[in-house]
């Protein structure tokens, strides 16, 4: 790989917000609200709104909902970093530590990169509530992978 083509240290050619919530749309990420909201010179932002669908039984946040929106900022922060006529960003590892209950608002994602290299990624993300008070705390690894034309990722 070579160097990125845009002014920002870690983002290639010219990511888009708005393709990141079109192709999110059909899938987990749109079923369950989440939208990309910011794309910074370091860092991707995303909500996720906190609702009945996202609830465990009891009526809390359910601790897998704050995974799906850690990967999913992690998944598009590490795709915006890779030339995408190229390569394909998967992820190969995830932890997340649950911090504190939520009943309901809008929680925020925060990714930021650890470590960005040819081959894999680390990203640490951080989720806050409304009162921006720390809900998880998630780090995600990446594989880049070569992607094949057939899946039309370009």
């Amino acid at each position: 790989m070579t160097a990125p083509t845009t002014d920002t240290a870690i983002w290639w050619g010219n990511p888009s917000i708005d393709e990141a919530n079109r192709r999110g749309a059909q899938v987990l990420n749109g079923h369950i609200g989440i939208e990309v909201v910011e794309l910074g010179p370091d860092y991707l932002v995303a909500t996720m709104p906190v609702e009945p669908r996202v609830h465990q039984p009891a009526g809390a946040l359910h601790g897998g909902a704050s995974v799906v929106l850690a990967e999913t900022c992690a998944s598009w922060a590490a795709i915006f970093a890779v030339d995408r006529t190229k390569y394909h960003c998967v992820g190969m590892e995830i932890n997340a530590n649950h911090l504190r209950p939520v009943f309901d608002g809008l929680l925020t994602g925060v990714a930021r990169p650890i470590a960005i290299g040819r081959r894999t990624q680390v990203w640490d993300v951080r989720i806050t509530d409304e009162q921006g008070r720390a809900v998880c705390a998630s780090r995600c690894t990446m594989a880049v992978v070569e992607t094949p034309s057939s899946y039309g990722l370009a």
